[in-house]
């Protein structure tokens, strides 16, 4: 408030305090909605995580290890790193 609205309008301290303490607790009423809800963002979040990790085979099967990129989705080609690991 400015010195000319006290001055046009005289309240005690206590009528200032009471006003401060009715703002505060209709803050405190206001009720938050969610756009997205909670159970959406936890499946969203893990179907970008599965996108993800898509790309990152893919990527690095065929741009870094100079494949084709869509054998990186075979199954074979899976089986062979397996069996390249497990020295089969």
């Amino acid at each position: 408030m400015t010195e000319k609205e006290i001055q046009h309008n005289p309240k005690t301290r206590e009528q200032l305090k009471e006003e401060k303490v009715k703002a505060s607790t209709k803050e405190k009423r206001k009720v938050r909605v969610r756009l997205i809800p909670i159970w959406l963002r936890v499946i969203i979040v893990i179907f970008t995580l599965f996108i993800s990790l898509i790309l990152g085979v893919i990527i690095g099967y065929g741009v870094i290890g100079d494949g084709k990129p869509m054998d990186a989705l075979k199954k074979s080609t899976w089986s062979h790193i397996i069996d390249l690991v497990n020295k089969k």
